[in-house]
């Protein structure tokens, strides 16, 4: 064996341990470090790998058109300064554009946009793309000798690239999933009103797949003694979904002071939302009650209709006029309220789709398992009755919201 040949297999034994190292810290530690601080260990380990001065990795904006600087290793100024790179522009922007590994024998005005790296006295780099699915972000390194990269090192820094664009995506993705939760429990009433004559159960579950929905509910009273109860969807998922849920249902709180029918309450909700939150389309279920709670109004926008139970005749759904999801311009006429009689003993169950769709059956059939499920009853033992029956052993696929209201008639 040549000494070239024994040098080569000692270089490529030295380099296999050190991405084992690699390979084990973003198995082990994706769960105690943040995303800044996974990448800081990550690129520490870059640089040894790859034996370079400088690493940093840039990632995608969320209008999906720059690169910003979000760790550095050897040229911190990129990050503590805000670099930006738009897409096709410069160095990063150009391994954006083609996602493709480029290499710069020459640092300079000429072949890279940020001022840092020439300042730096960097000489050559190599940059890979983040690739997780998607475009990630990018990867680069570089060295203050004018060593230039090889075909070996550009072959190494895809695999590295590989491992830190999966850790990345697991890590924000936990990260968003606890923010998501603890903002939605955050924005459910703290407690439930105490009304003459009414009791309430409600219930929250959350999906137990990846994906977070936008459901919640509230329960809230007004100066003038009305009774508000809201269930309501924002499509989509994940964190985005969820913090526009809470902007909806503040808008709606604030429009209610205004003492207006509910119906007109979830107009101007419809237009601050198409003026705000352009793209935006939720479902709310509204109804309101004043002393002595003996009628429910309610008002719809493309929600599943609530269900009612009273005594003497099986549970129904409520019979309304359901006007078009919050957030569509389709809305020609003005949305409407139907108001219903709530005898002594009567039971309102409001809900989220979450509840009664499955996938591999129509919602009508979801709906009626519903209604077979609701019975009269203390809230509690109802709303524990509309969840053994209708969800069982069924892992959900969805964030269920659910809340019961029982009318006892007399003044509690």
């Amino acid at each position: 064996m040549s000494l070239s040949e024994s040098e080569d297999r000692s270089h490529d034994a030295m380099v296999a341990g050190r991405l084992a190292q690699l390979h084990a810290l973003t198995d082990s530690t994706l769960t105690q470090l943040d995303v800044d601080e996974l990448l800081a260990e990550l690129l520490a380990r870059v640089r040894d790998i790859l034996d370079v001065d400088t690493a940093a990795v840039l990632l995608l904006d969320e209008q999906g058109d720059a690169l910003v600087a979000r760790a550095a290793c050897g040229i911190e100024d990129e990050v503590r300064q805000g670099v930006r790179v738009p897409i096709g522009t410069g160095f990063a922007g150009r391994i954006a554009a083609t996602k493709e590994a480029v290499r710069l024998d020459r640092v300079d005005s000429t072949t890279v946009s940020n001022p840092i790296l020439w300042e730096k006295g960097i000489k050559v780099m190599l940059g890979v793309p983040l690739i997780s699915g998607d475009l990630v972000g990018v990867l680069h390194v570089g060295r203050l000798q004018t060593r230039r990269f090889n075909d070996r090192d550009v072959e190494l820094l895809q695999i590295v690239a590989e491992r830190i664009a999966g850790a990345i995506q697991a890590r924000q993705l936990a990260i968003e999933r606890a923010a998501t939760r603890l903002l939605e429990h955050s924005l459910l009433p703290a407690k439930l009103p105490r009304c003459p004559g009414l009791t309430f159960a409600t219930r929250y579950v959350a999906a137990e797949e990846l994906t977070v929905g936008g459901d919640w509910y509230d329960l809230f009273t007004l100066p003038s003694g009305q009774l508000w109860i809201v269930v309501g969807d924002v499509a989509g998922h994940g964190l985005q979904a969820a913090v526009v849920m809470g902007r909806i249902r503040s808008a709606l709180r604030a429009y209610t002071l205004l003492d207006l029918p509910p119906e007109r309450v979830l107009d101007l909700v419809d237009r601050k939302v198409n003026h705000f939150e352009i793209g935006t389309m939720a479902t709310v279920a509204c109804g309101v009650l004043e002393p002595p709670y003996d009628t429910i109004t309610l008002a719809v926008a493309g929600h599943p209709p609530p269900v009612i139970a009273a005594p003497g005749r099986p549970a129904w759904l409520a019979d309304i006029n359901t006007s078009p999801p919050i957030g569509t311009t389709f809305t020609a006429r003005p949305r409407s309220a139907t108001t219903i009689a709530l005898p002594p003993d009567a039971v309102v169950a409001f809900y989220t789709d979450g509840l009664i769709e499955r996938r591999d059956e129509s919602i009508d059939v979801g709906l009626e398992r519903l209604r077979n499920a609701m019975s009269l009853g203390t809230p509690d033992r109802v709303a524990r009755e509309i969840m053994r029956h209708v969800i069982g052993n069924r892992i959900p696929g969805d964030d269920i919201a659910l809340v019961v209201m029982h009318r006892t008639g007399e003044p509690s």
